[in-house]
C-alpha cells in the first residue's frame, strides 16, 4: 500500500512539474518520437525518453536529433510565460525605459534593483533590434534581449 501511496505521490509531482510549460521536453530522441503530441503524459515520456537513454547530450554535442550545439540557453519557464503573457506592456515599456512589466520581467530575469536603470536603458536604446517587426514574437523578442545582453559587461551575468 505504501508503494501505491508514493507511486502516486512522484506521479503528481511529476505532472505539477510539467504542466506549466509547453514545448517543454528539449531536444533528443524522445522529443522526436512524440513530436506534436501534447498533454502530460507524452511530455514525461519524451523527458524519460531523452534522460534515460542518454541521446540528448548526444544529440546537442553532435547537432542530431533536433539539437542545435550552437543554441541558446533560455530563460526559466516564468520569464517565457511572463514574457508571452504581457508581451504588448513590456514592448511598451521597454520603448519608454521603464514601467511596472518592464520592472516584473527584470525581476523575473534576476536584475537587481542597483543595474535595473542599465536594463532599462538597454532595452529603450534597443528597442528596434529587440522587436525589429510589429510581428515579433516573445520568443524572438527574449532571444534578441538574449544577445544585447551578453554584449553587455554589466547585464551578462543575469544570463544564468
Amino acid at each position: 500500500m505504501r508503494k501505491l501511496i508514493v507511486l502516486g505521490l512522484a506521479v503528481a509531482f511529476l505532472v505539477a512539474g510539467t504542466a506549466q510549460a509547453d514545448n517543454s521536453t528539449g531536444c533528443g530522441l524522445g522529443s522526436m518520437l512524440f513530436e506534436g503530441k501534447s498533454g502530460v503524459f507524452p511530455q514525461i515520456l519524451a523527458v524519460t525518453t531523452n534522460g534515460t537513454l542518454g541521446n540528448q547530450t548526444f544529440g546537442i554535442s553532435s547537432g542530431t536529433l533536433g539539437c542545435d550545439p550552437k543554441g541558446t540557453v533560455v530563460y526559466n519557464a516564468a520569464v517565457q510565460r511572463y514574457m508571452g503573457e504581457r508581451l504588448d506592456p513590456i514592448a511598451a515599456d521597454m520603448s519608454q525605459g521603464g514601467g511596472e512589466d518592464l520592472d516584473a520581467l527584470a525581476g523575473l530575469i534576476g536584475v537587481t534593483d542597483e543595474d535595473k536603470a542599465a536594463f532599462f536603458q538597454l532595452t529603450k536604446s534597443n528597442f528596434e533590434k529587440i522587436f525589429p517587426t510589429a510581428e515579433t514574437t516573445a520568443e524572438e523578442a527574449l532571444l534578441n534581449l538574449q544577445v544585447l545582453m551578453s554584449a553587455d559587461d554589466r547585464m551578462m551575468g543575469y544570463l544564468g
